[in-house]
């Protein structure tokens, strides 16, 4: 009898597509193991193989085969993000869209571009900057996140106070159904709206309803010049910073809340922060930017404002701070509160970081001892503490995604309609879905 392996190598017909659990490096298996329930492989039921289908139409065989077989698939694009959500259950394949990685398109009158989902978010925005024009998305692993990875876990930060998210950016999806047929939706326009629904149900789904194989993005031209305000000081003083922003005509395309000992490591000063981006033309930045200046010191607050190479190496510096792990322990968190509570919430968090309009943001603890309890201060005012990224141990113990919400009878019936047997990354979603 044929290996799993040896049966879907015959199935796309290229060489180096398939390969066999016992060929990886062990630094991949542990990063695949991130993401699957370990009595899984500890029983000795590891994945067979790892697959990269070169091609739209090879990944649907190899999805296709595995629907007849029963394989569970667990997919994936480059894998910076596997450590997120759930964990996986008795995983059969893997599938890897990393070589779907094409420009399909770039329509730069009409800023859309359409690529293929493994292409690298750092490429794309590389071809797009050729253009003047940018994807207004600012993932997490911005070297290492695939386009087709950031739409499954509807991973961006800081832009969408001005551009929104992931979903709001995205006009169109192609798809490999869990039976193999390939299925689009929405289009290559911005006004088309057919398939909108399909589209926000497809972003944040963490490849439990399909593997997304081509997507079509609204695209912005790059500003002409940026600056950043930093603000720190006194909880109270903060706060009454950030609502003043917020009823202002203001329009940041930044803006965000920090936590002190954040403030503290990014050598910003002492307190909370309040951290906004500006960019235009040179004489609405300079207008922007003095004017809220002008709202700090009138409150007391410090102020310093970045620009040109300081103002990009503040926000990376930002970014790699809340999304590295300087032990195994690490947890990070996604959590989403009122706007309004969102310096109470930093108040009483160690490094946390949360967008002033929305009050989506990141929490970090060192250990999993005070996640419970934040997780029930958050839920109490209506809002959500998601454990993204933690050890292994940690996700056995407790319910990652904590939901409490009415909708999972809902979510479970739309599972069923897509994914009937189960096979697409089982048990990673909410409520195990």
């Amino acid at each position: 009898m044929k290996s799993i392996a040896s049966c879907l190598a015959s199935t796309i017909g290229e060489e180096n597509a398939v390969y066999p659990w016992e060929n990886l490096e062990l630094s991949q298996q542990q990063r695949i193991q991130q993401a699957i329930a370990p009595n899984s492989y500890t029983s000795g039921k590891s994945p067979s193989c790892i697959v990269y289908p070169h091609t739209q139409e090879q990944l649907a065989a190899v999805v296709a085969k595995a629907y007849r077989h029963n394989w569970r698939i667990l997919p994936c694009g480059s894998g910076s993000k596997l450590s997120w959500g759930g964990l996986a259950t008795s995983v059969d394949i893997v599938i890897s869209t990393e070589r779907l990685n094409r420009l399909i398109e770039h329509a730069v009158g009409d800023l859309t571009v359409t690529v293929e989902t493994g292409m690298k978010f750092s490429n794309l925005q590389t071809i797009l900057a050729d253009s003047r024009q940018f994807l207004a998305l600012d993932p997490t692993a911005p070297k290492l996140a695939t386009i087709g990875g950031i739409v499954a876990t509807a991973d961006t930060n800081s832009w969408r106070q001005r551009y929104g998210s992931v979903r709001d950016q995205l006009l169109g999806i192609t798809f490999v159904r869990a039976d193999g047929q390939i299925a689009k939706a929405g289009g290559r326009v911005v006004k088309n709206v057919a398939g909108y629904d399909l589209m926000k149900l497809f972003t944040g789904s963490y490849g439990t309803l399909g593997i997304i194989s081509q997507l079509t993005f609204r695209v912005y031209p790059l500003p002409k010049v940026s600056s950043t305000v930093v603000l720190t000081g006194t909880d109270e003083a903060i706060s009454q910073a950030a609502t003043i922003l917020r009823g202002s005509a203001l329009t940041p395309t930044q803006a965000d809340l920090l936590s002190a000992k954040l403030v503290s490591k990014l050598g910003l000063g002492k307190g909370l922060g309040l951290i906004a981006r500006f960019q235009s033309i040179s004489e609405s930045v300079k207008e922007q930017s003095n004017r809220l200046l002008a709202v700090g010191e009138k409150l007391g607050l410090d102020v310093v404002i970045y620009s040109a190479a300081d103002e990009a190496d503040l926000w990376q510096r930002l970014l790699e701070q809340m999304h590295s792990f300087n032990t195994e322990s690490v947890i990070n968190c996604k959590i989403g509160v009122l706007p309004t509570a969102a310096v109470e919430v930093l108040s009483q968090a160690e490094m946390g970081w949360i967008h002033i309009a929305s009050g989506l943001g990141w929490l970090q603890f060192e250990n999993q001892n005070p996640v419970l309890a934040m997780r029930d201060r958050i839920q109490s005012h209506g809002g959500f503490l998601t454990i993204l990224q933690a050890p292994v141990t940690v996700k056995q113990k407790f319910d990652v995604w904590g939901y409490r919400g009415n909708a999972l009878p809902i979510m479970r019936r739309i599972k069923q309609q897509f994914d009937s047997k189960n096979i697409l990354s089982p048990g990673r979603f909410v409520g195990g879905i």
